[in-house]
């Protein structure tokens, strides 16, 4: 059975032995590659408050933080999918309960100029834009002019995102890239300056990127849904389809330096951070 909790403090209750592999004043974090930024950004900031501590943050995805979690070769797992059952009675074999904490969301928003007359498109109209199968704004309410479509970079986690849950439509077997003449712009910020110039473009970021100088698209999971802004309420309430929530996995305990650690990832500070990184707090 899957272990929901909140608050680290909370794991610490959970009988068990404490990680076999672990040492007092260091961690090692691995898995999902959309965190990877955000992990980082979150250990740099302990290590500064800590100077004692060294902490370790590496991807590969999130089965492989699963993983090295089950194999005992890391301390915490981030993911950005929920722990699978076999996952768990793997652990469990090994002795171990997975506990799930939640320590951040994501929220993308798709952005055009605000004097670009489309102010809304669904998950599929979403893919074919940036497939490069729909190539005019005609095609999809809006005036006779050629997208200009805008992605981040192929190392970027919210590229990797963007393209499994809008281009794939989260199908595992689909083989969707974005269209060739898409271009790959180096930040989220790269990308507002564009459409904020181009009435052409239309790109997307996180949510704390938004600003006047762009338009953010209402988003509907297919014709029959309700469009559903990008707001920080709406990804907190699972409304907007582009937004899921990211975890932290531990065995058993949580205590030490790792519950130190993620006692302070839900702390305003640490939540400061999952905003400055272009995700949303839970908090």
């Amino acid at each position: 059975m899957r272990i929901f909790i909140s608050a680290c403090f909370m794991a610490a209750l959970i009988a068990g032995n404490a990680f076999a592999g672990s040492k007092n004043d260091s961690l090692q974090i691995k898995g999902s590659d959309t965190m990877v930024n955000l992990g980082q950004a979150w250990a740099e900031k302990y290590m500064e408050k800590n100077p004692v501590d060294f902490i370790a943050v590496t991807g590969g995805g999130s089965g492989t933080g699963m993983a090295s979690l089950i194999s005992g070769t890391c301390d915490i797992a981030m993911s950005s999918r929920s722990i699978k059952q076999k996952e768990i009675d793997q652990d469990k074999a090994k002795g171990h309960t997975p506990v799930e904490i939640k320590v951040a969301l994501d929220g993308i928003a798709v952005v055009v100029s605000p004097k670009n007359q489309v102010g809304k498109l669904t998950l599929d109209q979403l893919s074919g834009i940036f497939s490069g199968k729909i190539t005019n704004w005609s095609q999809v309410g809006g005036s006779d002019a050629k997208i200009v479509v805008l992605s981040r970079e192929v190392n970027s986690g919210t590229h990797v995102y963007f393209k499994e849950h809008v281009l794939r439509r989260n199908d595992p077997d689909s083989k969707e890239e974005f269209s060739p003449g898409a271009l790959m712009l180096s930040s989220s910020q790269a990308i507002a300056d564009e459409v904020s110039g181009n009435t052409a473009a239309i790109g997307y970021y996180g949510m704390g990127y938004i600003s006047p100088k762009q338009k953010a698209v209402s988003v509907a999971k297919d014709e029959k849904s309700e469009y559903v802004e990008p707001t920080i309420d709406n990804v907190v309430k699972n409304l907007y389809p582009i937004s899921r929530p990211l975890y932290f996995y531990v065995n058993d305990e949580c205590q030490g330096m790792t519950k130190k650690f993620i006692d302070f990832t839900l702390s305003p500070e640490g939540q400061a951070i999952v905003k400055e990184t272009d995700f949303v707090p839970i908090k």
